[in-house]
This record gives structure tokens, sequence and C-alpha cells, in this order.
């Protein structure tokens, strides 16, 4: 009996394997991808099977929205846009590929502030609460019950008493260890809490590799801040292990805002099946610095590649330079080939990323990528003061860009993101000063793999074999 069970069992997997490896073969993004998953799948299905459930989906097809309601606000930015054109004649780089990736339009009237680091950040955010009227959206990845966690909450509780609405909203994966008493005060007082483990995804077993990876606040509709900062203690350089933690934020008004306000309503539609259009301005007012802006948010249920495909077009579409800042560095193919295109007609080309570890996989990825741009001419920068986390870029003296994806697959296809980008020489020159001096606290990678040490010049290699899942 027990002999038969095994025997079924085994042909039942391999059944399932089979039927796994047709799937991958059909949905792989890439050949290479197919061909180690099948080969991956036959020879060993034990493991193979398990890791196809949680890891062999690059689409979150389960991920619905309000789209019939979310559409009448699309419509009303895309008419209001034809009365907030940019100027042509400011616009330097061809914006459409960023249009259709966003289905938005770029407008002007807007304005930005860069907060760099956790204090500049944080103060501004809670001014931003502190002075709110009606309503307030907020959502981060990381909620720490820590000094800084507690703050926020505090300056939550604060403003739903004098009457302001709070919608409070985390990633369950992100703020594992928020514990629910944190939850439940803030709902006692009054606030909208879409909690981490009641919202309907992504958080089925088979779906946890998807992640809520956007940092979100916005207040009246007409304030907005976006960018790497999670709300803990490390984030305003308060770690014994990191020390100071290198990150930016930016303070967003203007028609960006409505945009921002837009992505928080489908995800809270997600977490809640709630609709929110009719509950929130969507008027609002533009900003006197009149830049040319576009929110652009991404993740796995879109159909096509729309994280990549935004550091394609940036890439794509550099004349002179292209300075990037992420933690972490692990690029498909076509970012690859971006860069080291770029490169080669003659644009500037720096990656900027961290020499300390933060998560040891990714960091070691990255080395097996750095020989091959590098020979092309790109400037690999390692970061030394403290960790940098943030994710910002800039193109030529035309395009800005803070948000919150990181140059790696998980970014890319995993997570649900969202990057700022200003059609600007004012935030063109913002953003560059701010790399510039970033770029005084690195120094330039020129050691190729065989010459690391050892843990890295075997690592790195064995780490990029799953660099699709990082």
């Amino acid at each position: 009996m027990w002999t038969l069970f095994v025997s079924l069992f085994v042909f039942g997997l391999y059944c399932t394997a089979v039927v796994f490896s047709v799937r991958a073969a059909q949905t792989a993004r890439t050949p290479q991808g197919a061909v180690g998953w099948v080969v991956f799948l036959l020879s060993a299905p034990m493991i193979g099977v398990p890791a196809y459930l949680f890891l062999g989906h690059h689409r979150f097809r389960g991920y619905r929205i309000a789209r019939r309601e979310s559409e009448r606000v699309v419509e009303g930015i895309k008419t209001f846009a034809d009365f907030s054109r940019p100027d042509p004649q400011k616009m330097r780089i061809n914006p459409r590929p960023f249009e259709a990736l966003a289905h938005l339009p770029v407008s002007r009237g807007n304005g930005a502030e860069l907060l760099i680091d956790g204090d500049a950040t944080f103060a501004s955010i809670f001014e931003a609460i502190d002075a709110a009227e009606s309503y307030i959206l907020i959502q981060f990845y990381i909620v720490r019950d820590d000094a800084l966690g507690q703050q926020l909450q505090q300056k939550l509780i604060a403003a739903a008493q004098r009457g302001v609405h709070v919608r409070f909203m985390t990633d369950r994966v992100g703020s594992y260890g928020l514990p629910d008493s944190y939850i439940a005060k803030m709902r006692d007082e009054g606030i909208d809490v879409a909690a981490p483990r009641e919202q309907r995804g992504p958080n089925f077993r088979f779906q946890l590799n998807y992640r809520n990876h956007r940092k979100t606040v916005i207040v009246d509709g007409e304030t907005g801040f976006i960018g790497g900062h999670n709300v803990g203690v490390e984030y305003l350089g308060q770690s014994p292990r990191f020390g100071r933690w290198r990150d930016t934020h930016i303070k967003m008004t203007g028609h960006i805002v409505r945009q921002l306000q837009l992505i928080f309503t489908e995800d809270w539609h997600w977490a809640r099946d709630e609709d929110l259009i009719d509950q929130l301005d969507w008027a609002g007012s533009e900003s006197e610095q009149d830049m040319n802006a576009l929110l652009v948010a991404t993740g796995p249920g879109d159909e096509t590649e729309t994280g990549s495909m935004l550091f394609f077009s940036a890439i794509a579409g550099a004349k002179e330079r292209v300075w990037i800042a992420s933690p972490y560095f692990v690029p498909d193919i076509d970012i690859m080939s971006a860069l080291q295109h770029a490169a080669l007609r003659g644009v500037d080309v720096r990656i900027l990323v961290p020499e300390v570890i933060d998560h040891r996989l990714p960091w070691l990825a990255a080395f097996a990528y750095f020989d091959e741009i590098r020979e092309c001419g790109v400037k690999v920068l390692r970061y030394t003061d403290g960790f940098l986390h943030q994710k910002a870029f800039v193109v030529d003296d035309t395009l800005a860009a803070v948000g919150t994806t990181n140059l790696d697959n998980r970014s890319f296809r995993l997570n649900f993101e969202a990057m700022a980008l200003f059609f600007d020489e004012r935030a063109a020159k913002a953003v560059s000063d701010m790399l510039e001096t970033d770029f005084g606290n690195s120094y330039e990678l020129t050691r190729r793999l065989p010459q690391q040490p050892v843990h890295i010049r075997y690592g790195a290699p064995l780490a990029r074999l799953v660099a699709p899942i990082l």
C-alpha cells in the first residue's frame, strides 16, 4: 500500500512538473528563462514544483482594480491635460514612451522639492500631516513600531481627532513585524486602516513574492510625497548596523499629485474592495514652478514590462548623460544592452550603488554584471558614507526621476512601484547636484571580478543564477 502511494505521488509530481514546464515555455520572458525552468522542473521536480508555485510567475493576474470607476478619473485627467499641455519647446526628450507606460499624459503646472535623507523627509511629511484639512492618504512598504513609527501614529491620530479622514495602508510582507496593537490603536482613534493581514492580496500563499513597494503620502489632493524612505528609525540614520542612511524623497504639488492619488485609490480598492473616487478632491491647483511632470506606476499586474521599459526609455533617450542611483543592480538583458549602447555612443553613464551590504544575494549578484558594462565605458561608483537606498536618475538636463523603483528584476516584475518624472531643467539640476555630492562620497570600481576577494569571485556568478527573483 505504501509503495503504491509513493508511486502515485511520484507520478503525480512528474505530471505536474510536465504541466508547469509547458506553462514556463509559454510564459517565460526569455528563452534562457524558459530553458532554465524546464530543466529545473524535469530534473528535480521535488524542488522545482514548489519553487515554480512561488516564483515562476511574473504576472499578477489577480490584481483587479476598480477600472470602470478609475477610468472616469483617467479621462478627466486626460481632458484637463488638453488645457495643461507642456510647451513643446521645453520638452527636449520624447515623452510618448513614458505616457504610454503611465496611461496618463505629461502636464505642466507641477512643483517639486527634493528631500534629502530622513530628517528632511519626515519633517516635511509631518508638517503636511499637521496642516491637513480634509483627508490624508498614506502608504508605506515598511512601518515599524519604533520611535519614528510611533511619532507617525501620533501625528495621524491627532489629524483624525480634528476631523481629517485618514486612510492608512502598508504591505503585508514589508510590515510583517508590525504588531496588531499598532493597527488597533489607530482604528480606535477613527483612522481607516487597510490592515496587512486583512487585505485581499497579494497575500495568498503563492502570491507572497509580489510586494506593494510604494511609499506614498497625499494630503488633501494638493501635496504628495514619494521616494525611498520607509517608516523606521534606520531611515533616520539611527541603525547601529548601517549608520548613515542615504535616501531621497520628493515633495510634489500640482497635477502629478492627482496622478499619484489615482494610484493610491487603485491600491486601496484592491486592499479593501472600496471605491474612493467620489470621496476625494480631483480638482486641485497648479504650482508656480510650472514644471512638466508625470507619475509612472508599474507592477506585475501590467500587460507589458513597464518597470524595465521605464528605465529603457530613459536610457535610450539620453544624449549626454544618464546617472542612476539604486541600492541594487540586478538588471535584465534589455537594461544591460541599453546601458552598454548608451556608453558606446558617448553618453556619460554612471551607476551609483552602495558599498555597504543590505541584502547579500543582490549585493553579490551585482558584481557579475559590473565587468560587462564597464567594458563599454559605464562608470560604476560605490557609495561609502553609510548605506545608499535612494532610487533616482537624471537624463541630460531634461529629465529627473525620484521614486521607489530599484534597478533590479524584483522592482521591474514582482513589485508594485512608482516613479515621479519631471521634464524640467531645474529638477534635473537639483537631482544632478545631489548625485554629484554622492559621487564625492564614493569611489569608482576598477577591479574586475577575477580580482575580487574569493567570496565575491565565486559568490557573484552563483547569486546571478537567481537574479530573476532577487
